[in-house]
């Protein structure tokens, strides 16, 4: 049972938000999402020059534009001339069949309207339907016990698919002429408040709650393409990954004194992984997962400057899981250097139930929102990853070996040696131009050029005075020394698949300054965000690449500083708060976003952006999500006429008596089956068609 106190505490971490939120959602979802980290100090103190301090004649476009003109060609088409030689990705080889003719997307639909932040449905476009793939509770084994939220377990979660879905893929399986494929979704976080009654023992709430936490791989059918998808319970792929999974560190800080823990001498094995957010699927076919906001889970009472750096503090911990298990508990002798055991991209084998996941320490250790991997024209495996926190970096990794087609034993050794690298941007507006506001420059741009900072090269660190094991488990550390560029909460990371370009969501920074702003962070109070369009010189293991703004989100009717890459802004749907992104079969980019409820009053949505032709631009909006929800995950399988999307936190802020939420299944309470009255996150499907779930 829930005691006085422990209701106290929780009340007590919502108030740093309270009234603060206005670049995100809630105070509830500030405090269980990332632990309020925008009611705390900034982590990156660093003395690291903004953007409009370090133009550089070295690195000014116009200098740029005088080097030869084989130069010029490079520099202008080289992420393009990867992708002309079919190796730009390993997704999606159709995508470069529509490019260039606009909306060629086969899925046709009529724009929405927005949805006010008061709605608990799911909106979809007319002549389209929607239903639920699988949701939290649904079991996945035969001798898994029913989903029943009055009385739920430690052991009927575990056998079970957890909450607060995130990085989504749905992968057909070869052979099976489209009707069977496999579901890989993570599981970020729990909401205590609103998932267990108030009676139930606070116990048996955390080893409930760490239960559904984690990943699931579970086995999905249907009758034939371009039908909606059913999960097949007890199906011999259907996989959990909890608390007590055991996950190999691979890399150069495998084995390093400071992955060392009481019960792993070795510092080799780590059990389970938390608060998983984005991701990315391989080219080989393997899943990447993020470790995020692992820091909240901790409990610390006299941080070092490496722990601060990553927003562990002395405030302890409600989850309590250090009160279940004494490696939370980094005071303890079993919880010295736990911490340092998270924070890594997790790579898992959905097709090998027995197969050990890996956390990857050649990719650095940070706040990862996701990763997602490119084959560069060289064949080298290229993986970009965002670092979810205000003022942080952008990271890229190379490969040492190359790419083998068709070679998967081989490619899964593909993340555990390389190169790692940080991003440096420059810009060519006059400085005085940039001043917070967000209007364009007199150049008509927010552009220039940057470079990529190597930190690390063949297993040795190139930071001065830091060792390679050091460099990788404090990453952000090693980034603050080299000079990286703070950027606005870089999160998603994606790589076109039609012409090789990477684009970066920013999706806000409240705590820019006007005397901060510089040419890509160019707003003071960035409540909306913006995205980043990337083009590496050469392929994607350059060292230098062009960038521009793609896009300056927010609403037209108010604000004067929303572009949408020169289309009319007058003519676009508002958009807000840019978090995961993916691209359909024409090269169109989708954005899902998180945060709108707060800044713009409107639910979460799913976004279609053409990127060609002569609406190149424009922003139409596909679906909303329900009320308190964020929008997550998405996959887009247009020449299928599927859309995917994982609904996370619905009914956010609601408690068990007061519910805010009843998707997806808007039963009422004391439904018979047990399963009504209260909010599930759930991997949702949508697609043309009368047939579905019709909601409310």
């Amino acid at each position: 049972m829930w005691k006085a106190s422990e209701v106290s505490d929780l009340k007590k971490r919502l108030l740093p938000m309270l009234g603060h939120t206005s670049g995100k959602r809630s105070a509830m979802t500030c405090a269980l999402k990332c632990d309020n980290a925008c009611a705390k100090g900034v982590c990156n103190t660093s003395d690291n020059n903004y953007f409009r301090d370090i133009v550089s004649a070295e690195f000014s476009r116009r200098n740029m534009l005088g080097v030869s003109g084989a130069g010029v060609v490079a520099l202008m088409f080289g992420g393009g001339a990867a992708a002309a030689n079919g190796r730009a990705a390993g997704l999606a080889p159709a995508a470069k069949k529509g490019f260039g003719h606009g909306n060629a997307s086969k899925l046709k639909f009529a724009g929405i309207d927005g949805v006010r932040n008061t709605v608990d449905d799911v909106v979809v476009p007319k002549g389209y339907n929607w239903e639920p793939v699988i949701r939290w509770g649904d079991p996945l084994f035969h001798d898994s016990a029913e989903f029943d939220p009055e009385n739920q377990t430690p052991e009927s979660q575990a056998g079970q698919f957890g909450y607060n879905c995130d990085y989504l893929d749905i992968i057909e399986i070869r052979g099976s002429n489209g009707k069977r494929g496999v579901l890989f979704s993570n599981h970020e976080y729990t909401n205590e408040n609103i998932m267990f009654p108030p009676d139930m023992d606070i116990s048996q709430v955390r080893k409930t709650a760490m239960a559904a936490h984690g990943l699931s791989v579970v086995e999905v059918e249907r009758k034939g393409k371009g039908q909606p998808w059913k999960y097949v319970r007890g199906a011999k792929l259907n996989r959990r990954f909890l608390m007590d999974t055991e996950y190999e560190l691979t890399g150069p800080a495998a084995g390093s004194d400071l992955l060392k823990t009481k019960a792993d001498p070795s510092g080799r094995v780590v059990l389970g992984t938390q608060n998983n957010c984005a991701g990315g699927t391989t080219p080989w076919g393997t899943i990447l997962s993020g470790e995020e906001n692992f820091n909240q889970y901790f409990k610390v009472s006299a941080p070092t400057d490496e722990q601060r750096r990553y927003g562990l503090t002395n405030a302890n911990p409600s989850r309590g899981w250090h009160i279940e298990e004494p490696r939370f508990d980094t005071d303890a002798a079993e919880g010295k250097n736990e911490d340092n055991r998270f924070g890594w991209i997790v790579e898992v084998d959905p097709f090998d139930p027995k197969s050990t996941p890996r956390k990857h320490t050649a990719l650095g250790r940070f706040k990862h929102e996701g990763a997602n991997v490119t084959i560069a024209k060289s064949g080298h495996a290229v993986s970009y990853s965002g670092d979810d926190e205000r003022f942080d970096y952008l990271y890229k990794f190379v490969s040492k070996d190359t790419y083998r087609e068709g070679d998967k034993k081989h490619n899964m050794t593909l993340l555990t040696e390389g190169d790692l690298y940080v991003a440096s941007f420059s810009g060519n507006s006059p400085a005085n131009q940039i001043d917070g506001s967000g209007v364009l420059p007199s150049d008509g741009a927010f552009d220039g050029v940057g470079h990529w900072i190597q930190l690390t090269h063949n297993n040795k660190s190139l930071v001065p005075e830091m060792e390679i094991d050091q460099v990788l488990v404090y990453t952000r550390l090693a980034a603050d020394k080299m000079g990286a560029t703070k950027m606005d909460r870089p999160e998603d990371v994606e790589i076109n698949p039609a012409n090789g370009k990477i684009y970066v969501a920013c999706t806000n920074n409240t705590n820019r300054t006007a005397a901060q702003a510089d040419e890509p962070n160019p707003r003071a109070n960035n409540r909306h965000g913006h995205i980043v369009e990337m083009t590496e010189t050469g392929d994607q293991t350059s060292t230098q690449f062009t960038w521009k703004l793609l896009l300056v989100a927010g609403d037209p009717e108010v604000d004067e500083s929303v572009y949408f890459n020169g289309y009319p802004a007058d003519q676009v749907q508002p958009l807000s708060c840019p978090d995961n992104l993916a691209f359909d079969s024409a090269g169109n980019l989708w954005i899902s976003t998180d945060g709108q409820p707060g800044t713009i009053q409107r639910n979460d949505a799913l976004y279609r952006v053409t990127m060609e032709g002569p609406e190149t631009g424009k922003v139409e909006q596909f679906m909303a999500v329900p009320i308190d929800a964020e929008t997550c995950g998405p996959v887009i399988h247009d020449e299928d006429g599927l859309v995917f999307v994982a609904v996370q936190h619905p009914g956010e802020d609601g408690s068990w008596d007061q519910q805010r939420s009843l998707f997806p299944d808007y039963l009422p309470a004391g439904t018979p089956s047990g399963k009504g009255g209260l909010p599930r996150p759930a991997v949702i499907q949508m697609f043309k068609g009368k047939n579905g779930f019709v909601g409310r």
